[in-house]
Order: structure tokens, then C-alpha cells, then sequence
């Protein structure tokens, strides 16, 4: 079964964006960011799409933890606190699987613990494993 902190490390765009996946297990991950001034937008706070970024990944990364290539088909994303600086984390938790279809909820934290950002994903899993797609 592939590995999936290796079969991640080809996301081009996240480490462009400076994402590091850090932790995953079956339904869950956890990945970071360091903020740095590309990821800021005209207001001086980090990008909405740097945030989504971040998620989205850590998405993936739980979504296809068990090893059958998964894909989004849902997602939306709510944003609470404005990010300006420091790290930022993704944690990624399973709130249900069936054969083919799961749901996933992304608590995304600043630097001091608080909950900057929620994303909800909803991911279709298909016949395929990661094996096969490699």
C-alpha cells in the first residue's frame, strides 16, 4: 500500500505554497503552513485561498488514508479569526465512511490555539487504489 506522507509529497502546488504534511492516520491528518508575506493578501491577513489551500490538503491526505484513491466532490469553508503571521495548522478528523462516499471536517488554528477557519469536505471514494494510479 503506498505511503501516503510520500504519495503527498507530489503535490506540487502545496509545497510550492510551503505545506507540510505531518501526521496521517486512517480518517485523520494533520498538516502546517509558516506564514510568510506571499501568503498575505491586499488587507495585510493571509489569503483565504492560502487557508483553503492548507485544508484542502489535509483533506485529501485523510480522505485517502485508507489507501483507494478518493477525490472532493463537496466542499465549503468558513473563516472566523484573520491570520496575520505565525503558523498555522490543519487538523483533519472522518465523520463518516460508507463504501463511497466520506465526510470530513478541518479545523484550521492559528498560532495561539484559536479556530481561525472550519472546512467541510465531502469525498467520493473510487474503484481504484493509489496503487494503480502510480
Amino acid at each position: 500500500m503506498v505511503d501516503i506522507q510520500e504519495f503527498f509529497k507530489r503535490d506540487r502546488f502545496a509545497e510550492h505554497c510551503g505545506i507540510k504534511l505531518v501526521e496521517v492516520s486512517p480518517g485523520s491528518a494533520r498538516a502546517e503552513m509558516e506564514i510568510k508575506e506571499e501568503h498575505l493578501n491586499g488587507l495585510n491577513t493571509v489569503h483565504g485561498g492560502a487557508i483553503f489551500t492548507l485544508a484542502d490538503l489535509t483533506f485529501g491526505a485523510a480522505a485517502n488514508s485508507y489507501g483507494a484513491a478518493t477525490v472532493a466532490i463537496n466542499v465549503s469553508i468558513t473563516y472566523m479569526v484573520a491570520i496575520t503571521r505565525g503558523k498555522i495548522t490543519a487538523v483533519a478528523r472522518e465523520i463518516s465512511r460508507n463504501p463511497k462516499l466520506s465526510t470530513y471536517t478541518i479545523d484550521i488554528f492559528n498560532e495561539e490555539g484559536e479556530v481561525a477557519a472550519v472546512f467541510q469536505g465531502l469525498a467520493y471514494q473510487k474503484k481504484q487504489s493509489l496503487d494503480e494510479l502510480i
